[in-house]
């Protein structure tokens, strides 16, 4: 499912979001929640397929130490449509220009998950000044296949989003999706959880998860072409667990492949926390990719708690 801006400018995002409020950046429309005062101010920044308020568990528990915020990319959640994917650069780009125009100060404590880990590098590579630490939650990596398995690299390889996604998906799918997002999301207030719920599961917001990463080989080479990480306070958060999302995505892939996938990424991440001085990786065995900062909030908010102690000090 594409989308095109229209005539008359962008398309505009549906519905009313739950929480927070829109400030235009680039003709466009970005849905962003802010709670908390003091700095640094720590940002959240979604992977793909997922949406700000998906952290708002861990936001509200920053908010009670510093400024915190979260937000939808364009093309994601409540924010304005655009056509997807999209270069790092302009993603990283948007948020730079977000963050100015709704007067959120820096400098930033950047908490990126999966595909946002990847964003967040991104942006305090390119914006050093503003950028004073980085959490990266099971962060999506240019680096990540090469410690990989090959024969799980060839079957990512031969994978196809278009056929990966029906048109219509099958409905025990929905369910078991709908089932585990309410159950993981139990402690957000019933007038956010419900509408985040139902959008999550709609043909919509699907598709853009899916869209969203497709050139994960161009971000990559963005990446690598940007240079070195300044050197700041980071932690990385590994989930060493594989949790039913993980089992759902990963039908056909044997169980040896699945820890062999997180011993790589073990090597990985622990390589990346020690190219700074700062550095640390903290690994959660009851964690999964998708569902660490639900399973593991403590661990977030403990994470961001030590980056803002030693930022700060």
């Amino acid at each position: 499912m594409s989308h095109h801006t229209t005539e008359g400018g962008p398309e505009r995002a549906d519905r009313t979001p739950p929480l927070g409020r829109y400030y235009e950046v680039g003709g466009r429309r970005l849905l962003l929640h802010r709670s908390g005062s003091g700095s640094p101010t720590v940002v959240f920044l979604p992977g793909g397929g997922t949406v700000g308020l998906d952290y708002l568990n861990v936001q509200r528990r920053a908010a009670e130490l510093t400024t915190s915020v979260l937000y939808d990319r364009a093309g994601t959640g409540w924010s304005d449509r655009v056509d997807l994917p999209r270069g790092s650069a302009e993603v990283t780009d948007e948020l730079h220009e977000l963050l100015r125009v709704a007067d959120v100060p820096g400098p930033y404590l950047l908490v990126g998950h999966s595909l946002g880990g990847l964003y967040a590098r991104h942006y305090a590579t390119r914006f050093p000044e503003e950028v004073a630490g980085l959490l990266l939650l099971d962060p999506a990596h240019e680096d990540y296949n090469a410690h990989m398995p090959p024969e799980l690299v060839e079957m990512w390889n031969a994978w196809d989003p278009d056929e990966a996604l029906p048109a219509e998906l099958p409905a025990e799918l929905v369910e078991f999706y709908r089932d585990e997002l309410t159950l993981n999301m139990a402690e957000w207030p019933e007038e956010v959880r419900g509408p985040l719920v139902d959008r999550h599961v709609s043909p919509e917001w699907l598709a853009v998860g899916f869209q969203e990463a497709r050139n994960l080989d161009q971000l990559n080479d963005e990446l690598r072409q940007t240079g070195p990480m300044p050197d700041v306070p980071l932690i990385i958060l590994t989930a060493t667990g594989i949790d039913a999302f993980k089992r759902a995505v990963s039908q056909g892939v044997p169980e040896a492949l699945l820890r062999a996938e997180i011993e790589g990424k073990q090597r990985l991440y622990t390589a990346v926390a020690e190219s700074v001085s700062r550095g640390e990786n903290r690994l959660l065995d009851d964690a999964g990719h998708a569902t660490l900062h639900w399973r593991r909030p403590d661990a977030v908010a403990q994470a961001i708690s030590d980056l803002l102690d030693t930022i700060v000090h």
